[in-house]
This record gives structure tokens, C-alpha cells and sequence, in this order.
């Protein structure tokens, strides 16, 4: 007897046909036709069921707050920076705790159900640590929350930086962060990475870094972010965020980096949507596209995701808390458009960032935790290119979100027909 049956699946491994039976929150068995009752059924039509979609690099203490105190005219980083700041002493416990719930609700009707969010400690009272420390607690039942200290306003160019990321950490935020690059010297930015790595190895805690995020090819922390992973063990903890100062970087310096990347064990997240809206700003044409080198990085095996970054903020005006729309973005930046590139892009938005942040039990497998969403596409490529509705969104074998399938041209329901050209071509 299981609690929750599906059947005739299509997986994104390329399995097709197959039950899945939950019992007790996971995923217990997974056969092409399975015997035993259950409680629910869902007849899946031969769609797609998918592990949960994960964004491991979003800042939603500032999320929602587009427009407030002003909006962001030149699309410009430093603006964006320099609007959070003015917008940081207005801010409120509850408005925070508003709008991160708001967005949590999106997310999980998207069938994102993991998300790593960066939180501005660079500031005295640490509101945004505690808004979020609650919103963690209230959405545990089914949004994995992962919160990153983040000294916004730089390590050691924010003055108590130093004593307010430590305070974070100590009152139960889970990784490291920094952003060395908006230190005011290279020095002073390659010192925080070695700061920020201890920190994270004294206290065995992950680390995620705003890392590069610049079109100049000679901020060049991400060496230093992957020799102190070398130097202090933390191989497969830390993650290079941004990294966009590598997209113009020439090919003989990254020929040299990427192995050292690839050895040390460092992952990187790319952000498409705001690498192209916000790098190469300064350029007139030829004009660079701004993200990193992820197909490359691939070739080597390094474990590579897209976040959504930010969503109607001061950063960005956009955004619907849709992780394919950002694989989407992402396939055609990085013109990934090889069958096997289009379903990296699919892994990059649930496998790969899933893994950066050490998700236990993760995944459409028997033992797994049964945490999966149904998908209106038979696999990955069509997910993405249809941007697909989100059926059924399922947490610890429990159906938490349904949405009614898109009706195709010819108002059939179910997946798109192919359309006769007779009937929907110019009539006499």
C-alpha cells in the first residue's frame, strides 16, 4: 500500500513508462508497472516528473521591493547597490518576513522547492538575518531554505563587516559569503577571500562567494577563492558565484584556471538573467554577452548551476520565480543548443545546484526524498522550450500545488497537439 502512486512517467533520465510509489515521504519503489494500492493516484500521461527545481543563488531579503525608495534608471550594478543602501534603514522585520513569504508561495507553485539566499549582513541591527531566520522556520514544511552571510557593502570596506558576519553565523546562518571584488583594493579583496575561507573551515560551514562580478578580465579572485579551497580541504564546499570578469578573460590565463578550479573542487553559478542585463554596460560594439564560461567549465567536470539572482528589486524588474525561464536564458547566452547542451541547461536549474547545496535525499530515485514536480512535457528540452505548466508540485509525497494543464490551439487539453494546417490557416 502506498500513500501516492504515479503512473506511466517520463523521467528526465530518459526512462519513460514507469510508476513511482511513496510510502512515508520517500520514494520506494520505481518500476515500470507497479503493483499495490495507494491512497492517491496521479496518471501522469507519459509527462514528465521531475526532482524539484533549485535556485542556489537568489537575495530575497530585497526581493519585491522594486521601486522602493527609487527605481533603478541607469540598469547599472552600482546603482542597484547604491538603492539597496538607501532602502536598508527603511526597512521593516515584517516587510521583509511580507515579501520573502510572497515569493516563497511563487516559488512553490513553480516547483522550486530549494533555494540558497544571499542576506545583506552589513547592517547594525541584522534585520534582514532575522526576518529571514523566520522565514526559514515558517516555510521549512516545504520550501529547503539555505541562507548565505553576505557582507554586501565588502568584508573589510563596511565598518563592523567583520564582528556582524561572525554575529550571523552565530545566530544559525548556514554558509560564508563575500563579494572580494568590491573591496577597495585587489589586495584587500584577495585578504577577505583568505579571511572568509577560515571562517568557513573553523566552523566546517559551506561557503558561496559574489566573486568577478565585473566585465574587468583582471579581478581575478576566483584564483584566490580556488587556492585557499585547496590550501584548507574544503573541496566540494565552495562555490564562485558571478564569475563574469572570466567572459573576458583571455583563453591562455582561463586554459590555466579552470583545471585549478576543476582540481580544488570549487562549483560556480552562473545568473543569466542579470549577467546580461547588467555586464557589458560599458561597452558600445562589439558588445560582450556577460556570463561566464560554463560550457567550458562542463568539458572539465566542474559542477556548474543558474540562479535567478534577484526578482523585482532594485537589481532587476523582472522575474517570476522560474527556474526554466532561467535555463532558458541561460541556453541562449552560452548558446548551449546541442541536445545534450539543452539538458546540461535543464541539470544546471535542479541536479547541479542541488548538489552545491548538499541537498540530502534529492532526486527522482528509490530512497529519495519524494519531493518531485509533474511537468506538462514528455522531457527536459521540451520542459524548457515549452517553459512547462507545473501540473503537480509534490513535498515529502504530498501534493502542495496544482496547476490546470495549458490548453493547446485547437483547445484540447493535455499536452500540445500538432496543429493541422487546414484548419487554422486563411478561410474563404
Amino acid at each position: 500500500m502506498f500513500d501516492l502512486k504515479l503512473t506511466n512517467a517520463s523521467l528526465a533520465d530518459g526512462r519513460t513508462g514507469v510508476d513511482i510509489g511513496v510510502s512515508a515521504g520517500r520514494i520506494a519503489a520505481i518500476e515500470p508497472r507497479l503493483e499495490g494500492e495507494a491512497a492517491e493516484v496521479i496518471d501522469t500521461e507519459g509527462q514528465l516528473v521531475s526532482a524539484p527545481f533549485v535556485d542556489c543563488h537568489f537575495h530575497m531579503d530585497a526581493t519585491l521591493s522594486l521601486g522602493l525608495p527609487r527605481y533603478n534608471e541607469s540598469g547599472l550594478l552600482l546603482e542597484g547597490i547604491q538603492i539597496w543602501g538607501e532602502l536598508k534603514p527603511l526597512l521593516t522585520q515584517e516587510a521583509v518576513i511580507e515579501r520573502a513569504m510572497a515569493y516563497c508561495d511563487l516559488a512553490v507553485s513553480q516547483g522550486l522547492l530549494a533555494i540558497r539566499t544571499h542576506v545583506d549582513i552589513c547592517d547594525d541591527r541584522l534585520l534582514g538575518v532575522e526576518a529571514l531566520l523566520e522565514v526559514r522556520r515558517l516555510v521549512a514544511p516545504y520550501i529547503d531554505l539555505q541562507l548565505v552571510a553576505f557582507p554586501q557593502d565588502g568584508y573589510y570596506r563596511s565598518p563592523g563587516a567583520v564582528e556582524l558576519l561572525n554575529r550571523a553565523l552565530d545566530m544559525g546562518v548556514d554558509v560564508v559569503g563575500g563579494i572580494p571584488h568590491f573591496e577597495r583594493t585587489m589586495a584587500d579583496g584577495a585578504a577577505s577571500v583568505e579571511a572568509l575561507c577560515r571562517i568557513a573551515a573553523d566552523r566546517n560551514l559551506l561557503v558561496d562567494m559574489h566573486c568577478d562580478e565585473t566585465d574587468d578580465p583582471l579581478s581575478r579572485h576566483i584564483e584566490t577563492l580556488t587556492a585557499q579551497t585547496q590550501r584548507l580541504g574544503l573541496g566540494g564546499r565552495v562555490a564562485g558565484s558571478h564569475l563574469t570578469s572570466m567572459h573576458s578573460m583571455d583563453n591562455y590565463y582561463v586554459s590555466k584556471l579552470l583545471p585549478l578550479m576543476a582540481e580544488a573542487g570549487v562549483a560556480a553559478i552562473a545568473n543569466p538573467n542579470i549577467n546580461i542585463g547588467i555586464q557589458g554596460r560599458h561597452d558600445s560594439y562589439p558588445k560582450r554577452r556577460g556570463m561566464t564560461r560554463i560550457p567550458e567549465m562542463l568539458t572539465y567536470d566542474i559542477t556548474c548551476a543558474f540562479g535567478q539572482d534577484c526578482m523585482m528589486d532594485p537589481w532587476y524588474s523582472l522575474g517570476q520565480a522560474d527556474m526554466l525561464e532561467v535555463a532558458s536564458m541561460g541556453l541562449h547566452v552560452a548558446q548551449m543548443t546541442s541536445r545534450h547542451a539543452m539538458r546540461q541547461c535543464y541539470a544546471a536549474v535542479t541536479t547541479g545546484p542541488a548538489k552545491i547545496m548538499h541537498l540530502d535525499g534529492y532526486g527522482v530515485e528509490v530512497g529519495c526524498k519524494a519531493d518531485m514536480v509533474l511537468l506538462q512535457a514528455t522531457n527536459p528540452i521540451d520542459a524548457i522550450r515549452l517553459k512547462a505548466t507545473r501540473l503537480a508540485v509534490i513535498k515529502s509525497g504530498r501534493v502542495i500545488s496544482r496547476t490546470a494543464p495549458r490548453l493547446s490551439a485547437l483547445g484540447l487539453p493535455g499536452r500540445p497537439q500538432r496543429l493541422d494546417p487546414s484548419r487554422v490557416g486563411p478561410q474563404a
